[in-house]
């Protein structure tokens, strides 16, 4: 059977604010790499061993601050996890529910932090090779200069941008594993798919609403295989199906 749940208005695991705070944090990094780009000449190649330097360095000094970050989204999530399973697990048996809090989430946790921590340790590095790439172009084609110029000016934006994408999907997919690993240690086979049921679901997981997957076989879905919540933007979930006793 599904896990039980109240009526359904979206996914139970509430997430919305850690995405925030997340996404503004990871938006620190984007305007520190804006800045450190945007005081060098945009377009001059003879400044891009200096930019790519002092891109890679601020990448490796985050390394703490990133595990101390990607730690308390985790935590948090986990945290409202695991108040989800316990407020809707009230009609399972008492064996079931003494399995759920046991189950072992560490070693999901764990790689969960290695991932958040190469993520935000890469804002820096895909922004300097994103300016090394345009000052390529820029070279190649003098004519284009000034729009690439303008471009390469743009570098804290297109950071942000991905800075909120991370945040975004990130947040969403720690859910879903989460929850598939306490699912998982009750001997749930599968889920059922649950889209957010707007207008902006993507019409490829739209046709997945209220189907049955196995947690050992993600589908494929425009050209990605991945769990409900796991694409990138995703805000699909998975409802777990758990053994009656």
């Amino acid at each position: 059977m599904a896990l039980p749940t109240k009526k359904r208005r979206g996914n139970p695991v509430k997430t919305k604010a850690v995405e925030r705070r997340y996404a503004t944090s990871l938006r620190k990094i984007a305007a520190h790499c804006g800045t450190i780009i945007n005081g060098f000449a945009p377009g001059d190649p003879t400044v891009l061993p200096t930019i790519t330097h002092l891109l890679d360095a601020y990448s490796t000094v985050l390394h703490g601050w990133a595990v101390q970050t990607a730690s308390n989204m985790l935590m948090d999530v986990a945290l409202r996890d695991e108040k989800n399973w316990r407020e809707h697990a009230r009609d399972l048996s008492r064996g079931l529910r003494e399995e759920i809090k046991s189950a072992p989430t560490g070693q999901a946790m764990r790689k969960l932090l290695a991932e958040q921590v190469d993520l935000i340790q890469s804002i820096p590095r895909e922004a300097a090779k994103r300016v090394h790439r345009l000052t390529l172009q820029g070279i190649e084609n003098s004519a284009r200069a000034n729009v690439i110029s303008k471009e390469i000016r743009r570098s804290g934006e297109v950071a942000k941008s991905r800075a909120d994408l991370i945040a975004r999907t990130e947040v969403s997919r720690t859910a879903t594993v989460l929850t598939q690993a306490r699912a998982e240690h009750i001997g749930s086979e599968g889920y059922i798919w649950r889209t957010s049921g707007d207008g902006d679901v993507r019409h490829s997981h739209k046709e997945m609403e209220g189907k049955f997957v196995r947690w050992d076989s993600p589908p494929t879905l425009d050209g990605m295989t991945a769990h409900a919540g796991c694409y990138p933007n995703c805000r699909c979930y998975a409802e777990p199906v758990v053994p009656e006793d």
